[in-house]
């Protein structure tokens, strides 16, 4: 599965983007916690911790909105973080 990040997501991953290897059957809930595993640097000042921006954050898979972390991904499917933003 291939994660890209936006905004303060971006800021606390430390990465635009990165992939992750799960078995066949995989959740975005599985995705996530595969996520949250990953040993990173402190987030920048004022950036919180990926933990809770994730816990915020609505999701894309391959460019459709989906809710429901029970969604089975796939090896080659895009998983979209979208942090809350504010701005119109």
């Amino acid at each position: 599965m291939h994660v890209r990040y936006f905004a303060a997501a971006r800021a606390a991953a430390g990465f635009e983007e990165e992939k992750f290897d799960l078995p066949e059957g995989a959740t975005v809930a599985d995705l996530l916690q595969a996520v949250l595993a990953v040993e990173r640097p402190e987030p920048p000042a004022g950036t919180p911790a990926l933990s809770r921006i994730l816990a915020r954050s609505s999701f894309l898979l391959n460019e459709v909105a989906v809710r429901d972390h029970a969604t089975v991904v796939g090896a080659d499917d895009v998983v979209d973080v979208l942090p809350p933003f504010a701005g119109g």
